[in-house]
């Protein structure tokens, strides 16, 4: 309940609208309890003295009282649809927000399908709960508490009848809810697994048919799909026992209810009206119980997804802004003072251990290393992607962890590993670099990346659509639009993450030229090929999570052997790969 009472705080402005909503659903339901005492009157009176008038009168009563019911009834469903929708869509947007703020330590807690469904699937359950479930909710216990009242009045004999249903719906319902309660949990967990496979054969769709494995992806997705249903049938099985119980009570009920009625009626000590009004009761409230009932069902469903909604939004959010934090960068410097990083506290192993390197403003660094050296690792810790277990990083002689985090990540460009475009043109995508970039700024920036060459040959230039992440340009291109974006930014530092991997060597050194007159940045390069780093100012040499060496290309080439085996392996007998000689 906890969970629930956290996401009504998202109501805000539709508390009312859910006040009045509750308010008609109580004069719904008071219109409707007025009919059966009106239809005893009629028969027991009207009927039975053949008066026309009286059954005229009462008749109009019961039609002015199932208008007004009906018409208050129309009025909560449109109060309701408010309710439900604009709360699930402050629900949503509160995610999102949460999200966003969220570091990359804190999204390693939940696979992207995960936070798919909970903005999707869990929210509309809890609107599904509002729609179906508040006007029971409010409508049952005034039916119940005035229908069993009302029945006592008129017969209290007969309604010793509720006194024995009552433990028996009740322990139905104890029984069902306390099975299904944990299954919606599983439930909507399967539905993660369904959307984390659908999510990646999408994504990799053009893998799939490249390794033509169509029908493994189909198998995998045949195996997730036959769990969720399996799992639904199994929920659903219990979840709609209680339908066939209470009738099974209510029939019950009804045909005790007649065959004591009847005698009581033989013996004139209950008249017809009465019974045919009884009876009216008797169904309300039976009625009423079983949709208490269902009432529960939701509630025990919504709680699995209010639990999975409070998920996201009470992550404790590692990485934020201090108080009083500092705004300006004033150069583009980076000092790592004995820095160790683990990803997760518990991780026996450090990513990163004892990292010492000093990168003046203005220089290029070049960093090399094997395949799960850390290189990503340590360059992740300069826009405070991560913050260092131990140790300390610096950007221009501050703490990074002095500075408020969006003006030290618009001062830190990076070009990560996995390039990122989004849908739509070429124009929108460049102007996530900078929103106020007229045409000039946005053609400067491609002419640095080289991105100018294939951008001409669009027909629509800067107005080209990419497709849907950037599926209508080659990994090459990708990468040049992805470094003209950055550059729009002006950074003081500037971080390229092996962001040339894709792109032709005669290329790549149009590319370092053309960044190379950029004096007042800080270019850190990290790379597999060594030409792509013979030219900067020093070399650092990844190892394990270690700085195994730093230095220019010729100190290094004369003195690691590491550096060495690397540039033996890919000068192959002294040419560079794109022709550079040894």
């Amino acid at each position: 309940m906890r969970d629930l009472k956290l996401l009504f705080r998202y109501l805000g402005p539709y508390r009312r609208d859910l006040a009045i909503g509750a308010l008609l659903v109580a004069v719904e339901t008071c219109f409707e309890l007025f009919i059966p005492l009106l239809m005893a009157d009629l028969i027991d009176v009207g009927v039975a003295a053949h008066d026309i008038s009286y059954i005229l009168q009462k008749g109009a009563q019961m039609g002015l009282c199932a208008l007004l019911s009906l018409g208050a009834g129309l009025l909560y469903a449109r109060f309701a649809a408010r309710t439900a929708y604009g709360w699930g869509a402050r629900v949503r947007e509160a995610q999102y927000e949460r999200v966003q703020n969220y570091a990359f330590s804190n999204l390693d807690h939940f696979e992207s399908s995960s936070l798919v469904t909970r903005m999707t699937t869990d929210v509309t359950v809890l609107q599904n709960a509002i729609n179906g479930g508040f006007r029971p909710l409010v409508r049952s216990p005034i039916m119940l508490i005035m229908g069993v009242g009302l029945s006592f009045c008129m017969n209290p004999e007969l309604a010793l009848v509720f006194v024995l249903c009552a433990p028996v719906l009740g322990g139905i319902l104890f029984y069902i809810v306390h099975k299904v309660a944990p299954m919606y949990g599983r439930l909507q967990k399967a539905v993660d697994r369904l959307n984390n496979v659908v999510q990646e054969d999408v994504t990799a769709i053009r893998a799939v048919k490249a390794f033509v494995r169509g029908e493994y992806e189909e198998e995998k997705f045949r195996d997730v799909n036959e769990t969720l249903m399996q799992t639904s049938q199994k929920t659903f099985h219990y979840a709609v026992l209680n339908l066939p119980a209470f009738q099974l009570i209510m029939y019950t009920s009804i045909v005790l209810i007649m065959w004591f009625g009847g005698n009581m009626i033989l013996s004139s000590t209950l008249q017809v009206g009465e019974l045919t009004g009884f009876l009216s009761y008797v169904l309300q409230v039976m009625n009423s119980m079983m949709m208490i009932s269902g009432v529960f069902l939701l509630l025990t469903r919504s709680l699995a997804s209010a639990r999975r909604i409070a998920e996201v939004l009470d992550e404790d959010i590692v990485l934020s802004s201090p108080e009083h934090a500092q705004t300006e960068v004033p150069d583009g410097s980076v000092d790592f003072e004995n820095v160790s990083f683990k990803y997760s506290l518990s991780a026996k192993e450090y990513a990163l251990s004892g990292v010492s390197l000093h990168i003046r403003a203005g220089q290029t660094v070049g960093i090399l290393g094997g395949t799960g050296s850390a290189k990503s690792t340590l360059v992740q810790l300069i826009p405070r992607l991560y913050d260092a277990t131990q140790g300390t990083v610096r950007v221009g002689g501050r703490d990074v962890r002095e500075y408020d985090l969006k003006a030290l990540r618009d001062a830190v460009g990076i070009v990560l590993q996995k390039n990122v475009l989004f849908s739509g043109t070429v124009r929108e995508n460049l102007l996530w670099g900078n929103g106020d970039a007229d045409d000039g700024a946005l053609w400067a920036a491609c002419r640095t990346a080289c991105a100018d060459e294939f951008l001409k040959r669009m027909p629509k230039g800067l107005d080209t659509d990419i497709g849907q992440g950037g599926a209508g340009v080659s990994g090459g291109q990708k990468q040049r639009l992805c470094i003209a974006r950055t550059l729009l930014k002006h950074p003081k530092i500037l971080i390229f993450d092996d962001s040339t991997s894709a792109v032709d060597t005669a290329t790549e050194a149009k590319i370092r030229a053309a960044l190379a007159e950029l004096k007042d940045v800080t270019k850190i390069i990290i790379a597999q090929r060594v030409t792509s780093v013979m030219e900067t100012d020093q070399i650092v040499i990844m190892d394990d999570g270690h700085i195994h060496a730093v230095g220019t290309h010729e100190q290094l080439l004369q003195a690691d052997p590491i550096y060495q085996e690397i540039y033996a392996s890919q000068m192959k007998g002294g040419k560079a790969d794109g022709g550079a000689t040894a």
